[in-house]
């Protein structure tokens, strides 16, 4: 009777073995699980789900060319110290809109613009146009000017045709 009880208590220490095992499997099982949803959800994401953004911004309308219009050109001599080389600077200048109606509305106030700039451009010394970085914050400074100049009117940006210094 002791060897059946004996017997029985391995029976029931191997019985309380195996429900661990079985939860640890389940465990495993469910995270495996998850990540394989986890793996699709992320696949339509990324994959499907744009399909409709497009489907979407094929229904806007197409966004209206800008408008030009030309400056007249501006011819100026350079700042520079007393007994230097005189050196001059060329620009053609176009202003960027964003409506074809704009044009109209701006074009009389263009001796004002030509005058802003011709004022500006006339207290720049070379070594301001050096490079780039010098041509880009020309561009900018204009920009503002013909901003305040044009009031209700936005030019949306100052292009350069030519940049001559000589």
């Amino acid at each position: 009777m002791a060897e059946n009880e004996a017997e029985g208590g391995a029976a029931a220490e191997g019985a309380e073995a195996t429900p661990p095992k079985n939860k640890l499997k389940l465990i495993i099982m469910a995270v495996g699980l998850l990540a394989v949803l986890g793996g699709g959800a992320a696949t339509w994401f990324f994959f499907f789900r744009h399909g409709d953004d497009e489907h979407h911004a094929e229904a806007a309308p197409p966004p209206k060319p800008p408008a030009f219009v030309d400056v007249p050109d501006i011819m100026v001599n350079l700042a520079g110290a007393p007994g230097e080389r005189v050196q001059y600077l060329k620009l053609k200048i176009v202003l960027e809109l964003k409506e074809e109606k704009q044009i109209e509305a701006i074009k009389p106030t263009m001796p004002r613009v030509t005058d802003i700039f011709q004022t500006y451009v006339r207290e720049l010394r070379s070594s301001d146009l050096n490079g780039s970085a010098g041509i880009f914050r020309l561009k900018e400074e204009l920009t503002k000017r013909v901003n305040a100049a044009v009031a209700p009117i936005q030019v949306s940006a100052v292009l350069f045709k030519e940049v001559v210094i000589q």
